[in-house]
């Protein structure tokens, strides 16, 4: 696979993250902090779908895990601040893709049994080609939350607060269904 795309995608979503000015979401949505930490644990559960096909087995792709705040204030909590958060993302994001570079075409057509959950609602209950799963983080997912990053801005305009909440909870966010 070319992960050019991708690679892409997480340069431009580190550097609104790196914006010192942004605050909290105006609409209960998430925060910076919560965004990457969502981001971490959806990458690496892409990562093991991945190595898992690799692997020979038969891996499912489930967001939910990476929705719950729970969940999320923990890898939070591992972190020594948002530097700390975002050199994770960067090191992980790398990870992810230098396995989706390695992928055999065979294994990037393997169908992944997927279940993804956006604000609370039932976005996708169907296997997904391992590639969709992969492809979809840079044609959405990622842009998806650097508008998220971008909207919470504390000098943000209004255009800002509509952005908010149109990205807040992956309203927008889907994966690939190639």
């Amino acid at each position: 696979m070319d992960t050019t795309a991708l690679r892409s995608a997480y340069d431009r979503l580190l550097d609104a993250a790196a914006t010192p000015d942004l605050g909290d979401a105006a609409d209960g949505g998430w925060n910076a902090d919560q965004i990457l930490a969502h981001l971490l644990s959806v990458d690496a559960s892409i990562a093991a779908v991945a190595l898992g096909v690799v692997a020979g087995s038969r891996p499912t792709f489930d967001n939910r895990i990476s929705l719950d705040t729970w969940n999320l204030d923990r890898v939070i909590a591992e972190h020594s601040g948002r530097a700390d958060l975002m050199e994770h993302v960067r090191s992980q994001a790398t990870v992810l893709c230098d396995i989706a570079d390695q992928l055999s075409e065979e294994a990037a057509s393997v169908l992944v049994p997927s279940l993804l959950l956006s604000n609370d609602a039932l976005v996708l209950d169907k296997p997904v080609p391992l590639a969709g799963l992969i492809d979809g983080l840079s044609e959405d997912h990622v842009p998806a939350h650097t508008r998220q990053l971008l909207a919470l801005r504390v000098a943000g305009s209004s255009a800002g607060a509509a952005e908010r909440t149109d990205a807040s909870h992956h309203r927008n966010i889907s994966f690939r269904r190639t």
